[in-house]
């Protein structure tokens, strides 16, 4: 008999109906969407690159036979931001989990980079994803349902010389969802932020990471995107897929300070 390959399944749990994924066209939020969709959740998909959304589109619409709606939008732009919040805020057409995941990296001395550059990347990585999950969660505490997803990074848990504002705007996420997940308890709603560690996407490959980080420090999008999709189902704050990770993470929270940041600075100066 031949073997059939498993089909990605979401976890135990609350299934999503709707889930609107941004920086869906590529790397983590392409896999958020595949997986959401071979689950049967319909989508709302979101990215710049209009190409990619409406081949995305297609594809998951045949293949699974879920509704994918696309929405062109650069998250950093204050005018196409407010476009998808207003999806977000739309009574008849309810979002039951949004995934944030666009977001943006770089490297350089921060007093050699450009402050508009800074500010764009603050205005992706974290004003985007802060306006986002307000519009999307006052209907669904009245709903008593729903999750959100924040794609942060384990960046955000020291500080790390030559990439300042990437760590800085992780840290932020990570904190926020924290505390809304603790507001939210028992109102049956779920934030939960999402650390991966070195993942195989364009993201790393556009910053030419690949061949200067070892082969085991990788993850690949599924297994990210499988943890975070069960963290949130189980209402968690805080999900840091693979065991290496979580052990790194938490010796870092016990170090001192002074120790982890000359170390990221070393590590910073020679990659």
């Amino acid at each position: 008999m031949t073997p059939v390959a498993p089909q990605p399944i979401l976890p135990a749990g609350p299934r999503w109906p709707v889930a609107l994924v941004t920086g869906a066209s590529s790397g983590i939020g392409n896999t958020f969407a595949r997986r959401l969709a071979a689950a049967g959740s319909d989508l709302v998909v979101v990215a710049r690159r209009r190409d990619r959304l409406d081949a995305l589109a297609a594809e998951l619409a045949s293949a699974h036979s879920v509704a994918v709606e696309t929405l062109v939008a650069d998250l950093a732009d204050p005018d196409q931001l407010a476009t998808v919040e207003a999806r977000l805020l739309d009574p008849d057409r309810p979002i039951d989990l949004l995934v944030n995941n666009a977001g943006a990296g770089g490297h350089g001395l921060y007093s050699s980079l450009p402050a508009d550059d800074v500010e764009a990347m603050v205005r992706l990585n974290l004003v985007a994803p802060a306006r986002l999950t307000s519009a999307a969660l006052p209907a669904m505490v009245a709903r008593g349902s729903g999750g959100i997803v924040n794609v942060s990074s384990i960046s955000g848990e020291q500080p790390i010389p030559y990439v300042a504002t990437y760590a800085a705007t992780k840290a932020f996420l990570t904190s926020l969802s924290e505390s809304l997940n603790e507001e939210l308890r028992g109102k049956g709603v779920a934030v939960t932020a999402v650390l991966p560690g070195f993942t195989r996407s364009e993201f790393h490959d556009r910053a030419d990471m690949g061949r200067r980080i070892p082969g085991p420090l990788w993850m690949t999008a599924e297994e990210v995107v499988d943890s975070a999709l069960a963290a949130v189902a189980r209402g968690d704050a805080v999900c840091v897929p693979g065991f290496g990770y979580r052990l790194l993470v938490g010796l870092s929270r016990h170090a001192p300070r002074g120790i982890v940041r000359r170390v990221a600075g070393m590590v910073g100066r020679r990659t």
